[in-house]
């Protein structure tokens, strides 16, 4: 038993990294200046990336965003770095797992940031040292009923059921593919992505003697994906050109004649 799970596990780990390798030669039309989001990222931003991954491509379609990774600015990581550059994201994926890196890993990609809004300093510190906290947590790959359906080519699903689709399986190279870790920790400080709200009566004053009210459920860190970060109505969509003062009246554009079949 113990070999067949030994074998079991390479063979999915084999697989994430066959599913999470990048289609090269794919940029996006419009990539985000790496200085620029470097000077606007704040601790707990969490920042969304477009891959084109087959792993990727099947999130994208499941979820109807353009989004299939996230990870989450945590400042400088003690004692991390990549050629010489300090490690500021916190991020989970099917191959490695929790791990740390830096922000250069996504400069050619086209990502979203986004911003809690009225976070306090002290949750903030605690949606940090939670994420720290799980640095180089391994997920067990026996059981890849998970990634072994991203094989096969995405079928068409009805909408209601593509958010179910992402959670098939045993769970846990689930929650390497989605944005689980980053939603535990907001979690934990109660802070709301996409809440289940639920209408209740309550006792009312004067001459109401019932009111109703709304009260919100935190849903299970299990259930998000990506683009819950940029759907939620309390994530701030920040973009780095517009926050440093964006003036169309500085642009240079080039003159008529000089614009080339591929510029159109």
């Amino acid at each position: 038993m113990a070999t067949l799970d030994t074998a079991r596990d390479w063979f999915g780990r084999w697989l994430a990294r066959h599913l999470s390798k990048e289609v090269s030669g794919e940029e996006p039309f419009v990539p985000t200046d790496p200085k620029a989001l470097r000077r606007t990222l704040r601790p707990a931003d969490v920042l969304l990336v477009a891959g084109s991954s087959t792993l990727s491509t099947a999130i994208k379609y499941l979820t109807q965003s353009t989004w299939s990774h996230a990870a989450i600015y945590v400042g400088e990581v003690s004692d991390a770095e990549t050629n010489g550059e300090p490690h500021t994201l916190v991020e989970v994926n099917p191959v490695d797992g929790c791990i740390s890196l830096p922000l250069s890993t996504y400069e050619r990609y086209h990502t979203r940031i986004c911003r809690p809004v009225g976070l306090t300093q002290d949750d903030r510190e605690e949606v940090i040292a939670f994420v720290l906290s799980r640095l180089g947590t391994q997920y067990d790959m026996r059981n890849i009923i998970d990634l072994a359906r991203y094989l096969l080519p995405t079928p068409p699903v009805p909408t209601r059921w593509r958010r179910r689709m992402i959670a098939l399986g045993s769970g846990e190279p689930t929650r390497a593919i989605c944005s689980t870790l980053i939603a535990e920790a907001f979690g934990r400080v109660n802070y709301p992505i996409l809440p289940r709200i639920e209408s209740v009566t309550v006792p009312g004053r004067g001459i109401s003697k019932f009111r109703r009210r709304e009260l919100l459920h935190i849903r299970h860190h299990s259930l998000f994906a990506p683009a819950d970060f940029d759907l939620s109505p309390y994530f701030e969509i920040v973009k780095p050109t517009l926050a440093e003062g964006f003036n169309y009246k500085g642009l240079r554009w080039a003159p008529d004649e000089a614009v080339t079949k591929r510029d159109r």
